[in-house]
């Protein structure tokens, strides 16, 4: 149960945030800033979701997923102990990384094939879920990064689950862009 009674805590001042442990550690290391990423993508989700009129599927969808981020960095800002018993903290699991592409293929089942790269513009909806599609690839990068150093592991279902959102957010882009078509298509050496 989380209960936030103080806002602000002052602790932060000399440029250190507290994880999950308790463990206290510099503002920019690698840990933090791949829930700040994944925080940061949620975040585009939400603006995304206020364009998002009459779509109360996709915007279903995408209330899940914006759950689910939280999951993500509840998992994230607690590294994993070596003798970690199931269940002691809450990490991402195979079923949430099942459902996306559940979700994937529904949305893609109405989309047209495309014929060339889409570019992150169209409708606002599909431009704000460009921009997070693009947040959670860095913040996929940054997770994989963080999972190769000898001290801080990321579950494979954490890692799964931030590739697996970029592709819905892909796709729920297109969805957003009139079922694909409003999609901005690239055309190659247009401006030469």
């Amino acid at each position: 149960m989380v209960k936030l009674n103080k806002i602000y805590t002052r602790t932060g001042d000399d440029g250190t945030t507290g994880l999950g442990t308790g463990a206290r550690v510099p503002k920019y290391d690698l840990r933090v800033e791949a829930y700040g990423a994944v925080d940061e993508a949620n975040a585009a989700i939400g603006i995304a979701r206020l364009h998002l009129a009459g779509e109360a599927a996709l915007d279903a969808i995408l209330t899940r997923v914006q759950n689910d981020l939280f999951d993500l960095g509840a998992d994230l800002c607690v590294p994993p102990a070596a003798d970690e018993a199931p269940g002691a903290s809450l990490r991402m699991v195979p079923a949430q990384v099942a459902r996306l592409e559940q979700d994937i293929d529904t949305l893609n089942a109405e989309l047209s094939p495309l014929t060339s790269f889409v570019l992150p513009a169209g409708t606002p909806a599909a431009a704000h879920l460009h921009l997070a599609r693009t947040i959670c690839r860095r913040a996929e990068r940054i997770m994989v990064e963080l999972s190769h150093q000898a001290e801080g592991t990321v579950g494979r279902p954490a890692i799964s689950y931030v590739n697996r959102l970029s592709d819905l957010l892909f796709v729920a882009g297109r969805y957003a862009n009139a079922r694909g078509a409003a999609d901005v298509l690239w055309v190659p050496g247009a401006n030469r």
